[in-house]
């Protein structure tokens, strides 16, 4: 996947920052049990059309930057690693989970390391 040839207009400015250094994309398992018929390409171009919002960064977390995409009622939860790789970490149809998820900062690290 390219991410240097084209300039997203409507990315968020940190995910914007971080986007020409992305090397690699990864998805992990628990993503992938989540979400089985999501389309990464959609959140790695850019495609804002198809999300009520679309890189809303959330933290760093390490020197892992965090971020959502919101397609409907379901959260994708994402990160840029220290190894510039986009990692698809979990989605999430219920917000109470995904707030959750998102305090349980030890469980996104050992998502990120594993994969």
């Amino acid at each position: 996947m390219e991410f240097k040839k084209v300039k997203c207009l409507n990315c968020n400015d940190h995910f914007e920052q971080l986007r020409s250094s992305i090397k690699e994309v990864i998805i992990s398992k628990h993503f992938l049990r989540d979400a089985p018929d999501f389309d990464i390409g959609l959140v790695a171009g850019c495609q804002h059309e198809h999300f009520t919002r679309l890189h809303k960064f959330e933290e760093t977390i390490d020197g892992n930057h965090i971020f959502r995409a919101i397609k409907g009622k379901t959260h994708y939860v994402y990160a840029v690693d220290r190894n510039k790789r986009l990692v698809f970490l979990r989605a999430f149809s219920n917000f109470k989970d995904y707030k959750k998820f998102l305090n349980e900062k030890k469980i996104i690290l050992k998502i990120i390391q594993n994969e």
